[in-house]
């Protein structure tokens, strides 16, 4: 018969040193869990569970637990792993990125309250924000973050909070995190940033003194177009709290049996990344060397404009797996060869997969966005934005090209 001990189906284990202090890849595949006590089984169990017997009514929510909807041991699991990566205090998992957005703008933001925005941004932040919670008497300033300067300038006595992205999708431009992170403890309010295109290998805000960190867990944390997720780690237990109250109030828990998997796709997460950064680094110089390449977006480019922001804030010479970049013949050329490009690519939604996927922003992920708020910042109906998979860099390139010169043949005709 099963002891009070042994009724605890995985248990943190016995570390040489603390899990803080292990390597980056080492804690993506031990990390926030340990082999069952029960069985011995190497993988954190999905606990398919509405409800958690209770010892008594002075001992509610028995070891943490009491209905899935607001804690579950595998969503536990993965959060506590997620916190473990982006050296936070505690992580909070959501049933899609949109719904971990949301939920910090309920956690944070009340009516009478002024928010700070990056003008470029995912579609589904922009339309969350100016859509819907400005209807909720919020108001939002959407600034240029590549200069602190600009969001000083637009800092109020309401404002209670700042939200960046960086890289920003699509078009990944940079967020100095710490210079934000300084102007709003200045200001009292809390920073916000959403690094999914960067993943924790690349960039942790909360080491450069952001309050919240973003990740639509659907992209790199799965990296296989398996699931769909979204997380938010906090710095503070306050923080923390906040989030996973709403989360509650909300309904928006992730399911344990996605949790489950993103607890194995992360375990190659730095695999995948490394190797994405790599095939990027040698898609972008391609490009930018190609005749009919009008310009091309990387920050791993000399080119790139905040390069040197670029090569100070990401980890270890890594500078992601997106880029973008536009054709000359402008938009009809553009779209002709998101229509034309053959295998290995892949026209869809998405990134961050195994798979290279190209997609067309204006009608894809930001068609939501008003049209003069995508030109201002860059997103013509003709940009390109690139998500290199794991596939042999080779094969991508030779059908890229291909697909290049075809533009330049009819071009000439």
């Amino acid at each position: 018969m099963a002891t009070e001990e042994n009724e605890v189906a995985t248990t943190s284990g016995t570390w040489a040193r603390d899990e803080s202090e292990y390597d980056f890849q080492t804690k993506l595949v031990h990390g926030g869990q340990s082999p069952c006590v029960l069985t011995g089984a190497v993988l954190a169990p999905v606990y398919m569970s509405t409800t958690f017997a209770q010892e008594s009514i002075g001992k509610y929510q028995r070891r943490g637990y009491s209905y899935s909807r607001s804690h579950n041991p595998t969503v536990g699991k993965f959060e506590e792993k997620a916190a473990l990566l982006e050296n936070g205090c505690g992580g909070t998992a959501f049933a899609t990125g949109m719904a971990a957005i949301n939920t910090v703008f309920n956690a944070f933001l009340k009516s009478g309250d002024h928010c700070v925005i990056t003008d470029c941004s995912y579609g589904g932040t922009n339309r969350c924000a100016r859509v819907l919670f400005s209807t909720f008497g919020i108001e939002f300033s959407f600034v240029d973050f590549r200069d602190p300067a600009i969001v000083e300038a637009a800092m109020r006595p309401n404002t209670k909070m700042i939200f960046s992205e960086t890289p920003a999708n699509p078009t990944v431009t940079l967020t100095d995190v710490a210079a934000i992170s300084a102007i709003a403890k200045k200001h009292g309010c809390i920073h916000a940033c959403d690094t999914t295109f960067a993943t924790p290998l690349i960039l942790r805000p909360l080491d450069h003194g952001a309050d919240l960190t973003i990740q639509s867990t659907t992209k790199y944390y799965d990296g296989h177009n398996i699931t769909v997720g979204g997380l938010v780690v906090a710095k503070t237990k306050e923080h923390h709290e906040k989030v996973a109250f709403m989360r509650n109030v909300n309904g928006n828990i992730m399911t344990p049996q996605i949790a489950f998997q993103q607890l194995q796709t992360l375990k190659t997460m730095k695999l995948r990344v490394v190797q994405q950064c790599k095939t990027a680094q040698v898609v972008a110089e391609m490009l930018e060397a190609h005749p009919i390449v009008d310009k091309v977006h990387y920050p791993g480019l000399a080119s790139f404009p905040q390069k040197a922001l670029a090569d100070k804030q990401h980890l270890d010479g890594l500078h992601g797996g997106m880029l973008w970049f536009e054709v000359k013949g402008g938009s009809a050329a553009g779209r002709q060869l998101m229509d034309s490009v053959r295998r290995p690519w892949t026209l869809a939604e998405n990134l961050g997969a195994c798979e290279s996927i190209i997609t067309c922003p204006s009608v894809m992920t930001h068609a939501n966005m008003l049209k003069e708020d995508r030109l201002k910042v860059g997103i013509t109906d003709g940009f390109v934005r690139v998500s290199c998979g794991i596939e042999d860099t080779a094969d991508l390139i030779e059908a890229l090209r291909e697909a290049l010169d075809n533009i330049k043949v009819v071009e000439e005709n």
